[in-house]
């Protein structure tokens, strides 16, 4: 079945703006090609965190206070192992162990990462189609000042996303091919929507597979949520990273990363001045509350997003 919207999406902030956006659009009409680039394995599991986020969130199980993991889940196995070993530095709750058990095995037994999203999906209660970016692993890789490199999950999390950013490798995606109906769903979509998410890591990573640029910027009428708001970002190390790509840490300069496929943007109100720049560069602007503190904020912004979708198209 053909979906009505299809979102890009990373993890938290995404995941918020999608919690949204299913208040004011029914499951069934949403398609979400979501970033796989920070996927590892741990401890002999594949832990998929942007999917993982997703999916808990619109599932309404998810810690409300750190945007991942289980509301009220434990750590005692966690706490276990560090007595057995010195890399316990991924925090995985009790709960969503299970998760990754059932991951790995489905993926042991030769399903894809595909076929075991959309049964997580189910099992969880969602109705609409979770796609990964890519069945085949496709590591995003940060290369240090120094010349060493780690994936994003030991930069982010094991070390604290520190400045010393050189350069980021995303070739693992670039050579990756897109998941079975990525493609298919953003050709078919009425409106393409671009999270607010890290717009290298997270959609960035997601461009990178093979196609989904072209298919985007054949289209040229998405719409995007900026994830930067008065020069910083909500979450994470983006300004880091944009710093260290040669990119300006502004909605202004997220649009001119998103310009070749996007026709809209959404903008905080922190950020109106920013307005006639982002406008020069051919998009449409929408002036909104994009910090999305409530879930009643985030659907006031998933519904302005939809609006301005239906002119920018």
């Amino acid at each position: 079945m053909a979906r009505r919207v299809v979102a890009l999406a990373g993890g938290v902030g995404a995941a918020r703006f999608l919690a949204g956006l299913v208040r004011v659009l029914p499951q069934e009409e949403l398609a979400i090609v979501v970033n796989t680039g920070d996927d590892r394995d741990f401890f002999g599991l594949r832990v998929c965190p942007d999917l993982d986020i997703v999916t808990y969130t619109l599932a309404g199980v998810v810690n409300r206070e750190t945007g991942w993991g289980f509301e009220g889940d434990t750590v005692r196995c966690l706490d276990a192992l560090r007595r057995l070993r010195s890399d316990v530095w991924f925090r995985l709750g009790d709960r969503d162990l299970a998760t990754h058990i059932q991951r790995s095995d489905r993926l042991r037994a030769g399903a894809t990462l595909s076929e075991v999203t959309r049964e997580l999906a189910a099992a969880f209660g969602l109705r609409v189609e979770l796609l990964p970016m890519s069945d085949s692993p496709a590591p995003t890789m940060v290369v240090r000042r120094d010349g060493t490199r780690s994936d994003f999950e030991e930069y982010m999390v094991r070390d604290g996303a520190p400045e010393d950013v050189a350069s980021l490798d995303l070739s693992a995606a670039r050579e990756a091919k897109p998941a079975p109906g990525v493609l298919e769903a953003l050709a078919e979509a009425e409106i393409v929507i671009v999270c607010p998410s890290n717009p290298l890591v997270s959609i960035g990573t997601i461009l990178e597979v093979r196609g989904v640029r072209a298919r985007l910027e054949t289209r040229h009428d998405a719409v995007s949520v900026s994830p930067i708001i008065a020069g910083a970002p909500v979450k994470g190390p983006a300004d880091r990273l944009l710093r260290a790509a040669g990119a300006e840490v502004s909605a202004a300069g997220v649009a001119r990363l998103y310009r070749g496929f996007c026709r809209g943007m959404v903008i905080d109100k922190q950020d109106a001045a920013l307005a006639p720049e982002i406008e020069s560069l051919g998009l449409r602007v929408r002036i909104e509350e994009t910090l999305m503190r409530t879930p009643e904020i985030a659907a006031a912004l998933a519904k302005t997003v939809l609006e301005l979708a239906g002119r920018a198209a």
